[in-house]
């Protein structure tokens, strides 16, 4: 009898165990799950609150750079601080945008390009195959992109004092090949570099995050040619 009354005792102590033990994992995940929402909860309001201040900043700074740049004379400098304009809006952008598609992104890179260069007297040729594929890419492919793109032609207007610019995009294999060629005075053959600004370090640094390469040559139009290739996404 006694030994029955044990084996239920320990039955049901083993079966109180078992209660306790799920009870304290069903805890312990409400626990994670709990503390998951609340960072995640954290993280969406940090990044909402850095989304209002970069937009509060663009709105403010980007209004003032806005006037100054009708304000001046000096055609240059006003494309200067235009692009500097620019450089908030990509900040902000990128903080609220999905990601765009390449044609999206570079339609939209035309058409700044367009406004830099009527702002100056100069001229766009812009060349695009029709059979660009249109991959999506993410933010940062975005940005790196723009920015190459916008210190390329920055360099033209002010060290190469271009008046015309002649873009060139299209496909080979599964890269993008984007060259721009200005009418400048061209690279000096000792120092290939030489003249094109201090943002030439920071559009390798890019273009190797875009996985490509990124070089310069004398140009066809007696200026200097910017030849960016880099790797597009697989299509889905």
């Amino acid at each position: 009898m006694l030994s029955l009354l044990a084996i239920a005792l320990l039955i049901a102590l083993g079966g109180a165990l078992l209660l306790l033990r799920r009870e304290r994992r069903h805890s312990e995940r409400l626990a994670r799950e709990l503390g998951g929402k609340l960072a995640l909860a954290r993280s969406a309001a940090a990044a909402d609150e850095r989304r209002r201040l970069l937009a509060d900043l663009h709105d403010d700074i980007g209004a003032k750079l806005t006037t100054l740049v009708h304000a001046l004379d000096n055609p240059a400098h006003a494309d200067l601080i235009r692009a500097v304009v620019q450089d908030f809006r990509d900040i902000v952008s990128r903080t609220q945008q999905d990601a765009c598609t390449l044609l999206e992104a570079l339609g939209q890179m035309r058409e700044e390009t367009e406004q830099r260069l009527d702002a100056v007297d100069s001229v766009l040729d812009w060349q695009q195959a029709a059979d660009l594929p249109d991959p999506a890419l993410d933010e940062a492919q975005v940005l790196h992109l723009f920015r190459i793109g916008r210190e390329t032609v920055t360099n033209a207007l002010r060290h190469g004092h271009a008046r015309h610019i002649r873009v060139r995009v299209r496909a080979v294999a599964d890269h993008l090949l984007l060259d721009f060629t200005d009418d400048g005075p061209g690279l000096r053959p000792s120092i290939p570099e030489a003249g094109l600004g201090r943002g030439t370090s920071s559009m390798r640094s890019r273009a190797e995050q875009l996985s490509g390469t990124i070089d310069w040559a004398p140009g066809t139009l007696g200026g200097t040619k910017v030849i960016l290739e880099f790797p597009l996404p697989r299509q889905t």
